[in-house]
């Protein structure tokens, strides 16, 4: 049965509606408090049951980076987060390989949100974590458990280089975003090192198919070390590829988002600096892989873009931010897609300004949400927010938004973003016209379950990683 999630509806004046949408002002948000998992001093594990060392000594089953991506499951409390692509050596070095064999995964988490009092309390618990895997003998990752079984990876390496990087055989995967499917059976995540779009089933993590972009995606030489792929000149920046992905309400379409300008718009200066304000919005008919693509304007081209959520059809939250901890710029905007120009054939976008005739996304002229102003968290604001995600319905009636970090994998407490942070947000519904997304209700694996089938059942598996998981 198709179940539809609808936090409740709250009626606004109309002239109130027409006011926020003309001027774009702040919406009615409040910032109800902050919960944590994982980093620092408490260096947790995840539930893969991998329990080997990297080849740059960090524990194959740390928890971390999982707030790279984050969604709503459309259940209860149920929500999914995915890592990228694994703890890289430290300092990184991008004249070389840093990366590791780290096996690419998602999580589910149990978000709890309760208020007692005028406080709010929010404990997110890790339920499961499952291993992203193809069924095929693919290029790039050694069979681990099963010979007709790979495992996605993380090292930059994997990647069979005589085809475009985009090549549904490349098991390199560097997952940036998660979305739910409508079934509630399978999860879409976006590959930044494609970039492209893959289905997985969500209980086994079994890759179901690759939707590719359009080739100007992708850049015609990959290589192992990112800077040298900047030697293209067309195709996505080294390491900023597809960042975010939204679902539609009805779930037949998907909107990924570039982190930054690709090569041929404009990207990069001579000097190799950021220069381009243009990023591209790419909509995927899902049944079909049909693509149209839009424009949307940074502020400020030393911006990037780690996510998209959509509010309904048309209009869409973007996590636009600098990549510096502390008092900092991370603001999301609300844009419109209504009248936007299809862009797929242009072939390159000015570093600033539009081509004749081009209309961008309409984007709200002022943030939707200054994450620095609400939270007034100052010193302890992270680096990287990139997940999005809303929830269900508060206590007060009220929907929820939740906002998460990237902390990198990083253990050491004398730097930001030691911890994997949940950011919980309320909202009016009247500031939004949100339309949540249909979801099918598969019943969530409990917390009992999963932990017997970590000691039961994938426990062996970390002995066999340990032995046969190499660098390629």
């Amino acid at each position: 049965m198709k179940l539809i999630f609808k936090p409740k509806l709250l009626v606004a004046a109309i002239a109130t509606v027409s006011f926020f949408e003309m001027s774009g002002a702040q919406a009615a948000i409040t910032y109800l408090g902050m919960g944590s998992l994982g980093g620092g001093s408490t260096d947790m594990r995840d539930l893969s049951g991998l329990n080997n060392a990297l080849e740059n000594g960090v524990a194959n089953n740390l928890l971390g980076s999982f707030g790279s991506g984050f969604a709503y499951s459309g259940v209860a409390n149920r929500f999914l987060a995915v890592a990228d692509r694994g703890p890289n050596a430290v300092p990184y070095n991008s004249a070389v390989d840093d990366t590791a064999s780290y096996i690419d995964r998602f999580h589910e988490i149990d978000l709890s949100i309760t208020q007692t009092g005028s406080s709010w309390n929010i404990t997110p618990t890790l339920v499961k974590t499952t291993l992203l895997s193809s069924a095929t003998p693919l290029v790039g990752s050694a069979s681990i458990d099963n010979p007709n079984k790979t495992y996605f990876t993380g090292l930059s390496s994997g990647f069979d280089a005589t085809k475009l990087s985009a090549n549904p055989t490349n098991m390199r995967l560097d997952p940036e975003a998660i979305r739910v499917g409508s079934s509630g059976k399978t999860v879409f995540i976006t590959d930044e090192y494609g970039p492209n779009l893959k289905e997985f089933d969500r209980a086994s993590g079994q890759l179901i198919r690759t939707i590719a972009l359009p080739a100007k995606f992708a850049v015609a030489t990959p290589n192992a070390q990112g800077k040298l792929e900047e030697t293209n000149t067309a195709g996505r920046v080294d390491n900023k590829g597809m960042e975010g992905l939204a679902v539609s309400p009805d779930g037949k379409t998907l909107f990924g988002i570039m982190q930054s300008p690709l090569l041929q718009d404009n990207a990069l200066t001579s000097t190799g600096s950021k220069n381009g304000k243009d990023i591209r919005i790419v909509k995927v008919d899902i049944a079909t892989g049909a693509t149209q693509e839009f424009v949307y304007q940074l502020a400020d081209k030393s911006l990037t873009v780690s996510e998209i959520l959509a509010v309904n059809d048309h209009e869409f939250l973007i996590d636009e931010r600098d990549g510096k901890g502390g008092v900092s710029v991370k603001n999301i905007y609300k844009i419109d897609i209504t009248g936007a120009t299809d862009v797929s054939g242009i072939a390159s976008l000015p570093a600033s300004g539009l081509p004749a005739g081009v209309v961008a996304v309409n984007k709200s002229a002022t943030p939707f949400l200054d994450f620095t102003a609400k939270t007034g968290l100052g010193a302890a604001i992270p680096e990287k927010i990139e997940g999005m995600a809303f929830g269900p319905t508060l206590a007060n009636g009220l929907m929820s938004l939740i906002l998460t970090n990237d902390n990198d994998f990083n253990t050491n407490p004398a730097t930001f973003s030691t911890t994997n942070n949940f950011y919980v947000f309320s909202i009016d519904q009247a500031d939004l016209n949100y339309t949540p997304q249909a979801v099918d209700a598969p019943a969530p694996v409990p917390l009992p379950a999963a932990l017997m089938l970590f000691v039961s059942g994938l426990t062996s598996l970390g002995g066999l990683v340990a032995r046969r998981c190499k660098k390629v």
